[in-house]
């Protein structure tokens, strides 16, 4: 038995990363817009993937550094957005200047950060006023159909939670919106989105064809056939906004003597720039 340590399941879609592409929803545009703003901004997009989110908010006209710890994810978002900048980095350690962006944008990612790492770097990235905004696509399991699908293919809907953030002094309260939207499947979609799910992607060979031949099954006991079926979806949406800086004491000379302007006065001059 090998020592190496297994991969985590956050760097297991790059091996699926065409049926991940091909199976998963995109981002309904009113959210898009809720999330990252109306106005154009600059955007730092963590966890990319292969370009769901960002095709929109290229759409909305925002400037786009997209990364993502997997390259293989990265080559599609490529194909698709080629103007668009890119790197292969996670969200513990950003490629970017101390507040060089209006927003960091994070969909379907944030559950896989080390979040006493990621919420730092993203907080420094930050410009004054900037915003942390994070979506997650759910799937609507109160429909009795897309909870058996759940049971099948793996419910991960428990994971969307901004505990992190709104137990750090980093950012301030955050802000909730949803948006309901729907994507049609087929007999062939359904199963590459299961096969985009991390518990199946990394199964082995034999027990992952048994997989997919369940959900196909499961497809064919609705009879739908070529005309698909809509699955709905809840967009969940948080935002909020980073803290002010406070400035560290060796930037306010704290302890040091007064300044003067060189008049008869002990006045200290303070700089509000």
């Amino acid at each position: 038995m090998s020592d190496q340590p297994s991969p985590s399941p956050a760097l297991s879609f790059g091996d699926v990363a065409a049926a991940y592409d091909r199976a998963r929803p995109s981002y309904p545009r009113e959210a898009v817009a809720w999330l990252a703003g109306e106005q154009p901004a600059t955007v730092l997009e963590l966890g990319a993937g292969t370009g769901k989110l960002t095709s929109v908010l290229v759409a909305l006209g925002h400037d786009v550094h997209a990364t993502d710890p997997d390259e293989q994810m990265l080559a599609v978002l490529r194909e698709r957005l080629p103007d668009v900048p890119t790197s292969v980095a996670g969200a513990e350690d950003l490629p970017a200047a101390d507040a060089s962006y209006d927003v960091v944008v994070v969909a379907q990612a944030f559950h896989w950060f080390d979040h006493e790492r990621a919420l730092p770097e993203i907080a420094r990235v930050l410009k004054p006023g900037g915003r942390l905004a994070v979506v997650w696509n759910a799937r609507d399991e109160r429909i009795p159909w897309v909870r058996r699908l759940g049971a099948l293919i793996g419910s991960p809907e428990q994971l969307r939670s901004m505990e992190q953030v709104e137990s750090s002094e980093l950012f301030g309260p955050v802000e909730e919106d949803t948006l309901r939207h729907w994507q049609v499947v087929d007999r062939e979609s359904i199963a590459d989105l299961a096969l985009s799910r991390s518990a199946i992607a990394t199964l082995d060979a034999e027990a992952r064809a048994a997989k997919l031949a369940e959900v196909v099954a499961f497809y064919d006991d609705f009879g739908r056939g070529m005309d698909g079926m809509q699955l709905p979806y809840v967009a969940c949406c948080f935002r909020s906004t980073v803290a002010e800086r406070a400035t560290p004491a060796a930037e306010t000379d704290e302890g040091a003597a007064p300044v003067t302007d060189g008049s008869d006065t002990d006045m200290l001059l303070i700089d509000f720039r």
